[in-house]
């Protein structure tokens, strides 16, 4: 579950692609995104906002979704090639739909813990205007210059009361191939990094301390390099974002961070993990135990509780 990948495993899954955020607060979120983080709206309806991370190649890369509570949506993840799509939908109890903003035919699964996944091919990629035309013929759009300048939509950390199922079902029926984990002191994963290519890591599961299920951690996205990650820190400063932890860096998977809160309360961050990359065919998963996650991050600074304790929607510990 949790070995070594099979180098012999077909990889059907290219990469996440874009993702649904939940918001009680539409347009604050909306700003938040435009003006502080350096997104550009591309789009929007009756009930969302589209938003559109400077060198993505696809048409969009958030919709934020007008909901009564704060959490993730459907997230959804190309894949490789359209046969690959037919044969990793061969083995998922699924629907399909034909109706989602410039995507073609959408496979929709859940995975154990109730997360809604949509799997897509055929997609309509970015068209620069006048007004982000790039000077370069292979960007998507013009450096934004603005805000966090996000380039991209890096991961996504959910949360799960079945990290050992959700574990399984990532390799056993993805695909995906476990980079890291941290181990309970009976060996069983508490929390596992997952990539679908050759980054790091793509999709992360942590365990719900509160035994619910379908809940977000945060959501993550790479900037070019570790200084706009500081700068950053300066903008949501004087914007009165919601900083929660960083800029430092982790251990785990060696990405400095910055942490924060959009209106809606859904956690962010913004990453940047350098030039690491996971190239190794027959990678060996690298395991954290109680002991070395006790030590903090790779500086030594403590964790904030709330990292342990926030997710989306918010909830009550069972039992209480």
């Amino acid at each position: 579950m949790t070995s070594a990948h099979d180098p012999d495993r077909r990889r059907d899954i290219a990469h996440v692609g874009p993702i649904e955020l939940r918001t009680p607060v539409l347009e604050e979120s909306r700003d938040f995104f435009v003006n502080v983080m350096g997104l550009r709206e591309v789009h929007r309806d009756d009930t969302s906002v589209y938003l559109h991370t400077w060198d993505d190649y696809q048409s969009w890369t958030v919709r934020l979704v007008r909901w009564g509570t704060a959490g993730v949506g459907r997230t959804y993840l190309r894949a490789a090639s359209p046969e690959g799509m037919r044969r990793l939908a061969a083995g998922l109890r699924h629907t399909v739909v034909s109706d989602v903003y410039r995507l073609g035919d959408v496979v929709l699964f859940q995975d154990p813990d109730g997360h809604e996944f949509g799997l897509y091919w055929d997609v309509e990629w970015y068209t620069a205007d006048d007004t982000d035309r790039p000077a370069l013929k292979n960007q998507a759009a013009a450096y934004p210059g603005r805000g966090a300048n996000l380039r991209r939509l890096d991961h996504v950390n959910y949360l799960t009361a079945d990290v050992p199922g959700t574990a399984a079902f990532l390799g056993e029926v993805l695909g995906a191939r476990c980079t890291e984990q941290i181990v309970k002191d009976d060996g069983s994963p508490q929390a596992v990094w997952y990539n679908l290519g050759n980054k790091t890591y793509d999709l992360v599961y942590t365990e719900d301390w509160t035994g619910s299920r379908g809940r977000l951690h945060h959501i993550a996205f790479a900037t070019d390099t570790r200084e706009e990650i500081l700068r950053a820190a300066d903008v949501c400063l004087d914007a009165g974002v919601h900083i929660e932890t960083g800029p430092h860096k982790h251990a785990i998977q060696q990405t400095f961070f910055l942490y924060v809160w959009e209106p809606g309360g859904n956690r962010i961050e913004l990453c940047n993990a350098g030039a690491r990359l996971i190239l190794a065919p027959d990678w060996r998963t690298i395991s954290w135990t109680r002991e070395e996650r006790a030590k903090g991050q790779a500086w030594g600074l403590k964790t904030i509780d709330t990292f342990h304790t926030h997710g989306t929607p918010v909830v009550p510990p069972a039992g209480s």
